[in-house]
């Protein structure tokens, strides 16, 4: 028996696609900005910090890292409650994908911060830079365009894996196709335009962090 392909379900449903895309992106943009301002404190307090400190970072790098992300959504928008801590569905997948993503870019700003050469360090101090302005000025920055794609990927990698937050309610993309596929019963259309919709999301945000990365972060990086 064939089947017939009608896009008619989804051109009259535009406005609901563009709230989702518009959901996603917010939840990307202030997962990101937070994401990687912890990767970065992370990262310091990882190597420099007292151990108590260090093992604290460690232990919760491992323990994110080794646990489904649903699981965390979960137990932050489900769990939390039972402590008397209620946040709202955007609020909770906020926090948990930034929690999520923090614990992986900060082990990359980490090994970004590790590759910078000892003379980069000693350079710095017989200028005579304070230690604080030797790490914004020489360090972090070459630190940081080291690693600068794979803090790209890592952003875009939970961009896509926001697609979760569905499960709680948050009107995002996929909240929207599973929406729209329930009144429509046009499976095939719906979640083929989707993925076309995240694929596409997902190579703007690239080619955003190269033009970025070309336009601020390499050319902030100093000179060996």
């Amino acid at each position: 028996m064939g089947y017939d392909l009608d896009f008619s379900a989804i051109t009259s449903n535009i406005s609901l696609f563009a709230q989702g895309i518009g959901v996603t992106l917010q939840l990307t943009v202030l997962t990101a900005l937070f994401g990687l301002t912890l990767s970065i404190g992370g990262a310091v307090a990882a190597l420099h910090g007292p151990r108590p400190v260090r093992l604290l970072i460690t232990t919760y790098v491992e323990m994110i890292r080794n646990t489904p992300f649903i699981v965390q959504l979960f137990f932050i928008f489900f769990g939390l409650p039972s402590l008397g801590l209620r946040l709202s569905a955007f609020v909770a997948s906020v926090i948990a994908m930034t929690v999520n993503l923090s614990a992986y870019g900060l082990e990359i700003v980490r090994a970004g911060l590790l590759a910078v050469p000892p003379g980069q360090h000693e350079g710095a101090k017989s200028l005579g830079l304070r230690p604080a302005v030797s790490f914004l000025k020489v360090i972090l920055p070459q630190a940081i365009a080291t690693v600068f794609p794979s803090l790209a990927s890592q952003v875009v990698i939970m961009m896509l894996e926001s697609a979760v937050v569905s499960q709680i309610a948050v009107t995002d993309l996929t909240h929207i196709a599973d929406y729209i596929q329930s009144r429509t019963y046009r499976a095939f259309e719906t979640y083929f335009v989707t993925a076309i919709l995240y694929l596409v999301m997902a190579l703007v945000l690239r080619h955003a962090f190269d033009w970025c990365g070309r336009r601020f972060v390499f050319a902030w990086k100093a000179p060996r």
